[in-house]
């Protein structure tokens, strides 16, 4: 009877699954209270060897009973030893989000720079080549700096640098993407899902190609429209998320020295809210050709601005649909923002 009991022991131990979650969970201060920023969820597969089936002498069965019990417990600690050194430090994490916030509130100006980065960090991604996206921090690399679409982002990444330099164990991959979700929240936006766990290249070679960020202008309402498909859905995009994604341009504003463009998208290019989508849903804007010889679309009488691939939005009858439903519903962009950005930032990573 013993041995049977101890064989079933044996048995259900090498089918344990060993599972360690730790979930961040930042301290009730009102803006941490709104971030849901999570580590990644590492599963270890823990097994121990089955018995011989002999059956043993008398004499070793009661060491073979503390051996069993030695033989459930020791691959059990190891499991939780392993899912502990690969668990992203939580401290750092928090410690990290206070430091974002505050430089946030200190300079909102700042904040959708932030997500642009987050959001350029990770949009470089190609589902068929598994190239690109957020995992190996790339953007910190001045070739990918270089790219026409992150002029500029050198100051983000610079300016990142003393957060970086105190959270050492935060990987700069993990930093970049939680600077965004940081500034999406503090300017008013949704909870952003966030896990952390991205390692860091330390090779420029890892930089992909220029060119697979989109672009705002490809020449014609239809050829701009083909290309946001083609970019986003290289990503896994499809036309919903590409509509509730441009959203983002409620926050910020173009720079002619950057961009060649100028202005700024809404009234409150600091404030995260729905107003995009609601000026271009209910008004009609009109095409000018900048000093740069780039096509803006403008009003009389105002400095708001769109883009082409912004127009795009209205013009085409699909993505319009988008437009009109979250111009209505604040909450209905908020929720489709979140899930979408959290896709999107997880883009290119091995998290489970």
């Amino acid at each position: 009877r013993i041995m049977a009991h101890l064989i079933v022991l044996l048995i259900i131990s090498a089918s344990i699954p060993v599972a360690s979650a730790f979930a961040l969970s930042p301290s009730p201060s009102p803006l941490r209270s709104h971030l849901q920023a999570r580590n990644s969820l590492h599963t270890l597969v823990c097994s121990a060897s089955s018995p011989p089936h002999s059956t043993p002498p008398p004499s070793t069965r009661r060491n073979l009973l503390a051996n069993a019990g030695l033989a459930l417990l020791l691959p059990l600690a190891a499991c939780r030893r392993q899912a502990a050194a690969r668990a992203p430090p939580q401290g750092d994490v928090e410690g990290a989000i206070e430091d974002i916030a505050k430089m946030v509130e200190e300079d909102r100006e700042f904040g959708p720079t932030l997500v642009r980065l987050a959001w350029h960090s990770s949009g470089t991604y190609d589902r068929m080549s598994k190239t690109g996206g957020s995992q190996k921090g790339t953007i910190r690399f001045k070739e990918e700096l270089a790219h026409g679409a992150n002029a500029g982002l050198e100051k983000a990444v610079q300016r990142l640098e003393p957060v970086k330099a105190k959270h050492k164990d935060l990987s700069y991959a993990d930093l970049y993407t939680l600077a965004g979700v940081v500034a999406v929240n503090s300017l008013g936006g949704p909870k952003v899902p966030w896990r952390g766990g991205r390692v860091d290249s330390m090779d420029p070679g890892d930089v992909t190609p220029d060119g697979r960020l989109p672009e705002p202008d490809k020449g014609s309402q239809q050829a701009t429209a083909a290309h946001l498909r083609e970019v986003f859905g290289r990503m896994g995009f499809d036309d919903r998320d590409i509509v509730v994604l441009s959203g983002a341009h409620t926050l910020g504003y173009c720079r002619p020295e950057t961009s060649g463009y100028d202005g700024k998208w809404t009234p409150s290019p600091t404030r995260f809210n729905n107003i995009y989508f609601r000026i271009l849903n209910n008004l009609v804007f009109n095409p000018v050709e900048m000093p740069s010889g780039k096509v803006q679309y403008g009003l009389k009488q105002s400095k708001l601005m769109m883009l082409p691939s912004d127009i795009v939005l209205i013009e085409d009858p699909v993505f319009a649909a988008y437009v009109k439903g979250y111009a209505e519903d604040q909450d209905l962009f908020f929720g489709d923002f979140a899930r979408a950005f959290s896709k999107l930032l997880e883009l290119g990573t091995d998290l489970p």
